[in-house]
């Protein structure tokens, strides 16, 4: 029988002066209350027996109030107090600002202000704590002015509330000139401040702190390293962060579980996942969030099946882990394993939040299925993250990318507000389908509406004049982005006006824009060029352009093959020799040639001469019917850009067998009639492939959708969007 229940069966109907039995027996029902109905039965024993006046009940009441998070009753009760001592009110207090509704400590402040009541200085330190995690600025200033009218300021405890406050609300020099004035400062005050250095981003001021904190003889304890060992991890230093690991082995600093997850997070967040592994190893129990930053390290690093390792051994997962492992996989060009985790997510019935959904939309985007960027569009839709604009940026982001400017344009107009990425999205929309004319007007009515373009903006314009031809646009765009909006060009910008230049074929000029840059040109500015010298069959400024690159990254397989091709193309086959020696020596292959098509929710891959999948020999005869009906209307295979030294007939075979004519194939065979065959291929298409596409369009009335690693093209009634300008 409870403690409550005994109390009501033993005490008379008309009870003697309060006893200490009856005292004694109300505090256990209060200790052991596990209910709101619970700790109103004894708040009425209480009042039934006139023992109000009780400290020790009262305090009891309350504290078991907010224990309960009943902090409604807590604050009805409180508030029929007619002069509750200040020890209690602090005591109510305090609980109130360490409970799930901090704000509910000010409410508790108004009431006692409102009342005439007096706080002393105890008041001040759960008053400013609340405060500062509602980051309640105007009411932690407010607080701050009482405490000095009250002569409280200079007080070590409600200094330290100061700090606190101030740096929880973003106001971090306020909070350092306060942590200045302090005449005391023990432990916990100066982990309060770095910790509010690092959660403001400044690690280096975090840093200079704790040098400063040694020097002050004071010892850091488990708390501070651990906020010092994160900042390392976050600003990705390195060095400092081994300087206190050091300086732990030194003072013989016992590793626990917060020091040792520091420590783990911060390896990885360097990428020193070896050290990181090894200080895991030693870990037991693992915890949640140290499983979580090794595989984030891991993915990061792009050693996915290492972070898949991790997560498959993790006992119990949040949504946090999930999240990381879904963006590891999206980042590490994984896409449809991304997708899959997502369902396997969903099955689970795991809930994502906004970060988990963005991951999700990028690998559908990446992938570029758009029957599965619809059903993905539905379930945002669906489970409310629709509203967020963020979300709906990568939405616009997917849709282009999975060939569909329609329904881009769509979400981007549906759009309740719109961000400077909102636009900038929606031009790259148009921008990568080659679009120039709709990029440039969006990029004038985004002017209109006084959205202020960014860096990214222009890179997407400057991308739209490179693949439309558009060089003199391009100019005054690139002049624009200086002269009016003072942005300061970088590689990305200048890579695009390289590229401009030499599609163009205005290579000398292209030549002179990168001699002329400010900063030493990267290897994508050196591959623009190297690739337009190819194109364009400059051999003397493509070799020199080559070996610039290779200065850079002499593994880049791209600029490898492009050497050997542009050798090839001279019918130099010696040097050819020599270069394919060295790749094969470094271990280096050329990136095999690889097209992905989606057909009734399931994505089929092909590669060169590809002939794995189960249908191989249909789609081989579907191959050549479609060459027999394209030769009569004038087809002839383009062996040009073959730069091997091989027969001709044996370079017809190679030709034919690229990735996305049996993607194509596959299409014809199993695809509905009239609807649009849409491939992704992860190379430039040649030639030859762009030519055949634009017939088969023609013959085979269909409109082709290809998404090659720079651009779109939309094949129609034998022409393609890109007016042949790729």
């Amino acid at each position: 029988m409870s403690a409550l229940a005994q109390l009501s069966v033993a005490l008379p109907p008309h009870p003697p002066p309060l006893a200490t039995t009856t005292h004694t027996a109300l505090l256990t029902a209060l200790s052991s209350a596990t209910s709101l109905s619970h700790l109103k039965q004894v708040h009425a024993q209480i009042l039934r027996f006139n023992l109000s006046h009780s400290h020790s009940l009262l305090i009891n009441l309350l504290l078991t109030s907010c224990s309960l998070s009943s902090l409604d009753y807590a604050l009805s009760v409180f508030s029929h107090f007619p002069t509750p001592p200040s020890p209690l009110s602090n005591k109510f207090l305090r609980a109130l600002s360490r409970s799930a509704k901090p704000q509910y400590t000010l409410c508790a402040y108004e009431e006692i202000r409102g009342e005439g009541l007096g706080v002393d200085r105890f008041s001040f330190p759960p008053l400013l704590k609340a405060a500062g995690k509602v980051s309640g600025l105007n009411e932690g200033k407010e607080i701050h002015g009482l405490a000095a009218k009250m002569g409280f300021e200079l007080d070590p405890f409600v200094q330290t509330g100061l700090v606190g406050m101030y740096a929880a609300c973003g106001r971090i020099m306020d909070a350092r000139l306060v942590f200045d004035k302090m005449s005391q400062r023990d432990v916990v005050t100066w982990s309060i401040m770095m910790d509010g250095y690092c959660q403001s981003g400044l690690f280096n001021n975090v840093f200079q702190l704790f040098e400063e904190m040694k020097s002050s003889n004071v010892e850091p304890d488990g708390i501070i390293l651990s906020i010092i060992i994160s900042a390392c991890g976050r600003a990705g230093n390195l060095s400092y962060g081994k300087e206190i690991h050091e300086y732990l082995k030194e003072k013989h600093v016992f590793l626990d579980p917060y020091l040792q997850s520091a420590l783990v997070t911060m390896y990885a967040n360097c990428g020193r996942m070896d050290t990181a592994q090894e200080l895991y190893d030693r870990m037991s129990p693992k915890n949640l969030i140290v499983s979580t930053a090794m595989l984030s390290g891991y993915s990061k690093m792009g050693q996915i099946k290492m972070a898949r390792l991790i997560f498959n051994h993790m006992v119990d997962k949040d949504m946090v882990c999930w999240s990381a492992m879904i963006s590891g996989y999206a980042e590490s060009d994984q896409p449809q394993e991304a997708l899959n985790l997502f369902k396997e997510m969903q099955v689970l019935g795991i809930k994502p939040d906004q970060i988990t959904m963005l991951s999700v939309v990028s690998a559908c985007a990446h992938l570029g299925a758009l029957d599965q960027a619809k059903q993905i569009h539905i379930y945002v839709d669906k489970n409310g993250f629709g509203k967020a604009v963020a979300v709906n940026n990568a939405l616009v982001d997917m849709y282009a990318k999975c060939g569909s400017l329609e329904r881009a344009r769509e979400v981007f107009n549906n759009m309740p507000r719109r961000n400077v990425i909102s636009w900038t999205s929606m031009i790259n929309a148009f921008s990568m389908h080659g679009d120039a004319h709709n990029a440039l007007g969006l990029f004038h009515e985004m002017k209109n509406e006084n959205v202020e373009p960014n860096g990214v903006t222009f890179v997407g314009l400057l991308y739209a004049c490179s693949h439309a031809g558009l060089v003199e646009v391009g100019r005054k765009i690139f002049s624009s982005m200086i002269n009016e909006y003072n942005i300061t060009p970088k590689h990305e910008h200048y890579g695009c006006m390289v590229d401009l230049f030499g599609r163009a074929n205005l290579l000398r000029e292209a030549l002179e824009l990168v001699e002329s840059m400010p900063m030493a040109p990267n290897v994508v500015i050196w591959g623009s060029l190297m690739a337009a010298c190819r194109v364009h069959g400059e051999i003397e400024l493509g070799e020199f352009a080559a070996k610039r690159l290779l200065e850079l990254e002499p593994d880049h397989d791209g600029a490898l093959v492009l050497l050997s091709n542009i050798y090839a193309k001279d019918r130099r086959w010696q040097d050819v020799g020599e270069v394919r020696k060295l790749m094969k020596e470094r271990g280096i292959s050329k990136e095999r040639g690889c097209s992905r098509i989606e057909l009734n929710n399931d994505i089929h891959e092909f590669l060169v001469a590809d002939r794995n999948h189960e249908q191989a020999d249909q789609i081989y005869d579907k191959l050549d019917e479609v060459v027999g009906k394209l030769k009569l209307v004038g087809y002839a295979p383009n062996t040009r850009n073959i730069l091997l030294d091989l027969e001709e007939e044996e370079k017809k075979e190679v030709v034919l067998w690229h990735s996305e004519k049996l993607a194509l194939s596959y299409g014809l065979i199993s695809g509905e009639k009239g609807s649009s065959i849409r491939i992704v291929k992860n190379l430039r298409v040649c030639e030859d492939c762009h030519t055949f596409l634009k017939l088969v369009s023609k013959v085979y009335e269909s409109e082709i959708i290809v998404r090659d690693r720079t651009r779109f093209h939309h094949y129609k009634d034998g022409a393609c969007s890109c007016k042949d300008f790729w």
